[in-house]
């Protein structure tokens, strides 16, 4: 269904705690290591470029009216800069560029206002280690398919990061229809596979048990509008029953792409909690 690499990256840990959403930073920081691995043009500027087709950079941060094919991932409130990167299709083959920008981005550009540098620990692509002790091996990376798991149909649908998507025309602040997710998901597919969008074949069905969601304001810093901006979204979970097997398959996808606007920056993370499995591993009983 779609291709991607995963990549790990743990650091040393910081002196000072991060910001609660780190996406801005890394994505800002990583486009400026980015374009210094892979500009070949004198002028450094992306406006005219004879090579601009075929540059990684201005895929990534200046083509307009696209899927940019990777995101950020990462915790909230995190403790350090940990974070993962996922690339998809046809970023998968530019891996090489990616990791020596995320190196450069850490090791002597560096993060934050104050330019702080890491020490990385260990980067890993699709769980396997490629860069350890200042040595890289890509040797043994190959791109994995996205494949669903058998999940039971209870399950509690975890908002991880705000997730930023309309409805009827407005922001959404409270939880969803699932089918709102479900079409949200299958339009992203699209774009990060070239395809042209579709209606979906089916019509998703469940029933909706429980929710609990709120809408969590977030802001980041533009340096190219000279301004912060607004990116809050919802976060909480809920609880469904009686879901359609395509449906499921429709949101473990969307825990590979993310959901709704702004993933690059890591927006729109969710996480599916099998409440099945869980009861079988607790041996549930019905009193």
């Amino acid at each position: 269904m779609i291709s991607y690499h995963k990549l790990d990256i743990t650091l040393t840990p910081c002196a000072v705690l991060p910001h609660p959403f780190i996406g801005s930073t890394l994505r800002g920081a990583f486009g400026v290591s980015l374009k210094k691995v892979v500009c070949i043009n004198p002028s450094y500027t992306c406006e005219g470029c004879f090579a601009k087709e075929n540059c990684l950079y201005y895929d990534f941060y200046e083509a307009k009216n696209k899927a940019h094919q990777y995101r950020f991932d990462f915790k909230l409130n995190p403790k350090n800069y940990d974070f993962s990167l996922y690339l998809f299709e046809k970023a998968s083959d530019k891996l090489p560029y990616v990791v020596s920008a995320i190196h450069k981005m850490l090791t002597e550009q560096g993060l934050g206002v104050k330019r702080d540098k890491y020490t990385i620990q260990n980067i890993a692509c699709n769980g396997t280690t490629i860069y350890k002790e200042g040595a890289f091996d890509l040797s043994n990376t190959t791109p994995q398919r996205f494949t669903p798991k058998e999940i039971g149909t209870k399950i509690a649908l975890h908002y991880i990061t705000p997730l930023r998507t309309k409805y009827k025309g407005k922001l959404l602040s409270s939880t969803p229809p699932l089918e709102t997710l479900i079409y949200s998901i299958h339009n992203r597919l699209c774009e990060l596979t070239n395809m042209p969008k579709t209606r979906l074949t089916f019509t998703p069905s469940y029933k909706e048990l429980q929710t609990s969601v709120r809408f969590t304001d977030q802001t980041r810093r533009s340096n190219r509008q000279k301004t912060k901006l607004q990116i809050g979204g919802i976060t909480g979970d809920t609880v469904y029953d009686n879901i359609d097997e395509k449906s499921l398959i429709y949101l473990q996808l969307g825990e590979l792409i993310g959901v709704g606007k702004q993933t690059v920056f890591g927006m729109g993370k969710i996480f599916i909690e099998d409440l099945e499995k869980e009861c079988e591993t607790t041996e549930c009983v019905e009193l």
